[in-house]
């Protein structure tokens, strides 16, 4: 997948400036998508060339003025010719797995530092991920809610997010658990 298609998938929800593109990636779409803001404002331009999206000026009052830019017909066929191409498998790169694989060779410590943060970064993601979810259904109950509403995308895509997490945070306990009964470490230091 391209950046191009995460893009214009964001902008499915409406127009948006190159910010709140920004904040919708680090909110919504960061567990699949990682963008920085100054590829996003790249992208855009890149996007408005081909005619796949259309820019807007606006003036503020007090502030510079922005661009908002909209999904046109054309990018909403770039999107569905995207959504037909066959499915490439996922996979997996992740520096703290390499370490952890090397973990029988390597100091022992700064790894475990780095399966405790990292199972703490994805606890304080559950947490944004169900917030974010329990405000998308509002009164409704999940099943009705993916039954009834008028978009489900968003909300599916934040449910694998979740359980990535889930499963990070899970993963990381038990990784960090078994090197430090292995290695005779407690979260306190050395066992006396």
């Amino acid at each position: 997948m391209a950046l191009r298609h995460a893009v214009l998938a964001a902008l499915l929800d409406g127009e948006s400036s190159g910010y709140q593109l920004a904040r919708s990636f680090d909110l919504g779409m960061a567990n699949f998508w990682h963008a920085l803001p100054q590829q996003l404002y790249l992208e855009l331009t890149k996007l408005e060339k081909d005619g796949l999206v259309e820019g807007r000026r606006v003036v503020q009052e007090s502030r510079p003025p922005k661009r908002l830019f909209t999904l046109t017909e054309a990018g909403l066929a770039e999107l569905a010719r995207f959504a037909e191409a066959s499915v490439k498998p996922s996979f997996i790169r992740d520096d703290l797995m390499v370490k952890v694989q090397a973990v029988d060779h390597v100091p022992v410590e700064p790894v475990l530092e780095q399966l405790d943060e990292r199972g703490a970064m994805a606890a304080a993601k559950i947490d944004i991920f169900e917030r974010f979810l329990r405000r998308l259904r509002g009164d409704l109950d999940e099943e009705t809610f993916l039954a009834t509403a008028e978009r489900v995308g968003p909300y599916l895509t934040c449910l694998r997010g979740l359980r990535f997490e889930e499963e990070t945070a899970a993963w990381c306990a038990r990784t960090a658990g078994a090197l430090r009964v292995r290695s005779g470490l407690t979260r306190g230091g050395p066992r006396p």
